[in-house]
């Protein structure tokens, strides 16, 4: 069984180049997988490996990084590596907004119990700060979603938003919504709220039979999409386009395993489509013969 642990930290960082390389080597060299941002404004990262690896890494992080806690902090486990490889990047913010974070506002942050009651209030404007095609695997019920296809975008979006009304927002973890909220109060905004942990610490808390939340949730990672309970839900992954798709859309004739989908189909060039099967090819033979291939997903 591996262990999957989402986290962020709001912090002034220093020596970023020096600890990039370090924590790179000691992740590579105690078989740690998933991808960390690193920034002068703090940290954000998904990892996965064994429980008792893992463990350690978080321990190593905090060390390097000097910090007791992280701001956020989940926890899922799954059968297979969800992570190919390890990336350890470097970037002008954790979450790019064109802000960064000098002091969290703590006094926002809604607890998953207390979540249900915020977004039921008619004079609640629920919003989703995910990109569009996260929004299409799952959201919550009369949520909306900006339709943006970079977060640098979003700021456009949030100056139209009515002052006069609660603002409850949510992402997968909850760093898109520090970023955000800060944002909005610096626009003069006094009623904005967010989910506490996001999306992952609704479905670790809240039951199925009293969720608002409606379908499966998009992850960055091979399980693809997440259900209540943590466990890995029913979306795959096009080949074609790199976005999640659904049962559903592998009935359509558009569908082709490891080619296309309903969203690429029709903007896929003959020549684009033609690499893709050979490519899928490639992988069919390699599992006709047990042996282990370069796009190959460890379940």
């Amino acid at each position: 069984m591996f262990y999957i642990s989402g986290f962020y930290k709001f912090k002034k960082t220093i020596n970023i180049k020096k600890n990039k390389k370090y924590i790179q080597n000691y992740f590579i060299n105690n078989s740690i997988r998933g991808t960390i941002i690193l920034s002068t404004e703090g940290i954000n990262g998904t990892i996965s490996a064994k429980k008792k690896k893992l463990d350690l890494a978080m321990n190593q992080i905090k060390k390097t990084f000097r910090f007791g806690n992280f701001d956020s902090l989940n926890l899922s486990k799954c059968k297979f590596q969800p992570f190919h490889r390890v990336k350890v990047k470097i970037k002008k913010e954790v979450v790019p907004i064109g802000i960064k974070v000098l002091k969290r506002k703590l006094k926002n942050h809604v607890e998953p119990t207390g979540w249900n009651k915020l977004i039921n209030n008619k004079n609640t404007f629920l919003l989703d700060v995910r990109k569009a095609f996260e929004y299409k695997v799952g959201t919550f019920k009369g949520a909306i979603n900006p339709q943006v296809n970079n977060f640098r975008e979003f700021p456009r979006y949030l100056k139209n938003l009515d002052k006069g009304k609660d603002i409850a927002m949510f992402c997968t973890s909850g760093v898109r919504c520090e970023k955000a909220s800060i944002y909005l109060e610096k626009k003069g905004f006094k009623n904005v709220y967010q989910l506490k942990g996001g999306i992952i610490n609704y479905f670790k808390k809240i039951k199925k039979n009293k969720t608002l939340w409606r379908d499966e949730c998009f992850v960055f990672d091979n399980r693809i999409s997440i259900k209540h309970g943590l466990v890995p839900g029913n979306f795959s992954m096009c080949s074609g386009c790199r976005k999640p798709i659904s049962n559903k859309d592998k009935e359509s004739k558009k569908y082709e395993e490891g080619v296309s989908c309903p969203n690429c189909h029709d903007s896929l060039t003959i020549s684009q489509k033609e690499r893709f099967r050979m490519r899928q090819k490639q992988i069919n033979l390699a599992k006709k013969l047990r042996k282990k291939h370069t796009f190959q997903k460890e379940f």
